[in-house]
């Protein structure tokens, strides 16, 4: 192993298409962590395409630099992507790159890589990613060319450990892969969810002030947080509210966030007698208030972080079968912290309505969302994040190294 004195001068480079606000975190933890051994941190980023930027969630922070991007529409509807690293490529000893075809700057990297073999350094070219497509059907072509591209890194960061298999099922070493188990910074919405639950606190003052504002029933409230886009299927979530509240009187579905589809939340908050309420984008003390007064989330569609939300907020999931889940789906498992009922509004409906009326079913649900919340966080995935970039830091020292 190299020393940390070894390592001093080392930069690596992170290549991200933006930087949300829940990757700050991470980000400065990184950053933090491969200070420590001697490496400096930089984070390449481009602006957030149109649907992204709806979500109003762009952030920076101490290690990230924006870069001009280009981008082009391709034959298909398919986007590329060109993000000019300039020097900051020339002068890292590694990059890190999204597990994406799309992004034009991988394959000149991936090629300067090999022609350190030629008697220039090794500069090693990882990818981070979901090891394979989930929330986008993809055709046999690109799940080829995607573990085509994936087997020319030198390393794997994958998100969870179903993705990290699926790389290695594709004739990626696995001594190469990394699992970060990706999550977002959930101590915060922990601390200030449980102080919302004892009397005296001023969090505990605020969360009545909201089931006040909003007329919420403990035992009736639902909560979505997260893009109102899309993946989510927001006519879904809105017409099964609907459901819930003709069986359920009382029943009130908090919805936080910002996205495409937020007309049709604001629409359907406006008529008389809905159910549902819109409260906005909501992030960090906001969010965890929210969650503080809510018993379960309703997330119709793709499962994402939103599974790392739910734990820190001790509200369990309702979720569908359905085959475009983010990789963090896989930390759900039906019965024990969530609830995954068929992929149908009205089922869909019915398996909320149940689980709110069994409040022992909800309360065993809630516990072990509560035991899961130390299992995936920001500081777990930047201690292993940071081990992984060690490791292949090291390996990749010498000249001449076989990728």
């Amino acid at each position: 192993m190299l020393s940390a004195k070894g390592l001093l001068s080392k930069r690596v480079l992170v290549v991200q298409p933006y930087v949300p606000a829940y990757r700050t975190a991470f980000f400065e933890q990184l950053e933090a962590l491969l200070a420590s051994a001697g490496v400096a941190l930089e984070v390449a980023h481009g602006s957030p395409v149109k649907d992204q930027e709806a979500r109003g969630d762009a952030a920076t922070c101490g290690c990230t630099t924006q870069v001009p991007t280009t981008r082009w529409t391709a034959p298909g509807g398919r986007h590329l992507s060109w993000h000019r690293l300039a020097r900051l490529a020339d002068d890292a000893h590694a990059v890190v790159l999204e597990q994406a075809l799309h992004n034009l700057e991988a394959y000149p990297l991936l090629f300067r890589q090999y022609a350190g073999h030629l008697g220039r350094r090794v500069r090693p070219v990882a990818f981070w990613g979901h090891g394979r497509s989930f929330s986008k059907p993809q055709s046999r072509v690109e799940a080829w060319a995607k573990d085509v591209l994936t087997r020319r890194g030198a390393w794997f960061f994958s998100y969870t450990d179903k993705g990290a298999a699926h790389v290695a099922s594709r004739g990626f070493p696995r001594e190469r892969i990394t699992v970060v188990h990706n999550s977002i910074d959930t101590v915060g919405l922990s601390e200030t969810c449980d102080r919302a639950q004892r009397s005296g606190t001023t969090e505990y003052a605020d969360a009545a002030r909201l089931r006040y504002q909003h007329n919420l029933m403990a035992g009736r409230t639902a909560l979505f947080l997260g893009g109102l886009d899309a993946p989510k299927r927001i006519p879904f979530l809105l017409d099964a509210a609907r459901r819930i509240d003709q069986d359920l009187p009382g029943f009130r579905l908090l919805v936080a966030g910002e996205g495409p589809a937020r007309s049709l939340v604001e629409d359907a908050a406006a008529r008389p007698g809905s159910a549902v309420i819109a409260v906005g984008r909501a992030v960090g003390r906001r969010a965890a208030l929210l969650g503080a007064v809510s018993d379960i989330m309703l997330m119709p569609g793709a499962v994402g972080l939103c599974a790392v939300d739910s734990f820190a907020l001790r509200t369990p999931i309702v979720t569908t079968v359905w085959p475009l889940h983010g990789p963090e789906f896989e930390y759900l498992t039906d019965g024990r912290n969530a609830v995954v009922a068929p992929d149908d509004p009205a089922a869909y409906a019915a398996a909320a309505v149940a689980l709110l009326r069994d409040r022992g079913r909800l309360a065993a649900l809630t516990d072990t969302c509560a035991e899961n919340a130390s299992m995936y966080s920001t500081e777990n995935m930047a201690a292993r994040f940071s081990s992984g970039l060690l490791k292949m830091l090291t390996e990749f020292e010498a000249v001449g190294r076989r990728i």
